[in-house]
């Protein structure tokens, strides 16, 4: 099983909302989903996932973003209730960060007839390893997503997910033109010998959360490919005209052009892909959203077809 941690911004919303409706999208793939916002895209795609059958967790105390801040807001009231009514659904999987207040998140899932046993936690920090020993005892969750620590390890047995972040983030975009290519996962191959029942990370966009987006100087592209011995590895793709900030049309133009000349010899066939290839060819600009978009779909597609064992 695969859990990519996505947050609820716009595009990875649609990304997700666009492998559901191009069914693309594997039962053994179940997105863990961490709100930063209160919206309307948030609701729609939650909706897409249970009118189509597809399990996704959704964290219910995020720790970035505004969607504890907004939750009560009164012009949210009538979304607030279609949401409430989501995190009752068979396909929505109530999850949460293991912290100091866990016992409350507990408690509040218990009133709402959510046992223990069928949430998902997520404990990343060794610090808070005690708070879950002392909340959770002897039951065990649906599923544990935890950093493959020994601390973690020796102390969060039952039902775990190895989590980590792989995309291997740099300080600005025009710091991937000198690497082509490099590392990204080998979890997929051996996560069970290892004792766990699923992998999970944060997909080509990275454990880190910002608020704020800027114009950068270079447009690059990531994408994710298997290497002959099935190794996942990650391509980057940068733009040339990286002086300023202008034209990002066309820097797209000029990130694109070579991606689409390296899949000549890949032969990568997904939803991303193609979409990417369009783009190309009709020489239209999506924009940066949608470029991010494209690429997680290609990731979580490519995933889908290597656990569902359909992937050449």
């Amino acid at each position: 099983m695969y859990f990519p941690i996505l947050r609820g911004r716009q595009f990875e919303l649609l990304a997700l909302r666009e492998c559901i409706d191009q069914n693309i999208l594997s039962d053994q793939v179940i997105p863990v989903l961490e709100p930063v916002k209160v919206s309307t895209t948030f609701a729609k795609t939650v909706d897409t996932f249970c009118k189509a059958g597809k399990s996704i967790a959704i964290i219910r105390n995020p720790q970035v973003g505004s969607w504890l801040k907004d939750w009560n807001k009164e012009n949210n009231a009538g979304i607030r209730t279609q949401i409430n009514d989501q995190f009752n659904h068979t396909n929505v999987i109530s999850s949460f960060y293991v912290t100091s207040k866990l016992d409350s998140n507990i408690k509040l899932a218990a009133q709402n007839e959510m046992p223990i046993e069928s949430l998902l936690l997520l404990c990343t920090s060794p610090d808070h390893i005690n708070f879950y020993e002392e909340i959770i005892g002897d039951n065990i969750p649906l599923y544990n997503l935890i950093p493959d620590k020994s601390d973690f390890r020796r102390r969060i047995r039952p039902n775990r997910v190895l989590c980590e972040d792989h995309f291997p983030k740099q300080t600005r975009n025009i710091d991937y033109s000198e690497i082509k290519t490099e590392f990204f996962s080998s979890d997929h191959l051996y996560y069970a010998d290892d004792g766990y029942k699923g992998f999970s990370d944060y997909s080509v966009v990275g454990g880190e959360y910002s608020e704020t987006g800027f114009a950068p100087y270079a447009v690059a592209i990531h994408i994710v490919y298997f290497d002959e011995k099935k190794v996942l590895r990650i391509a980057h793709f940068v733009s040339d005209s990286n002086d300023d900030i202008s034209d990002p049309a066309r820097k797209f133009a000029e990130a694109v052009e070579k991606l689409v000349e390296w899949n000549k010899t890949m032969r990568l066939d997904t939803a991303g892909i193609r979409e990417f290839e369009a783009a190309y060819r009709n020489q239209t600009y999506p924009g940066l959203g949608v470029v991010k978009k494209y690429s997680i779909m290609h990731h979580l597609e490519l995933m889908s077809k290597y656990l569902d064992g359909v992937e050449k």
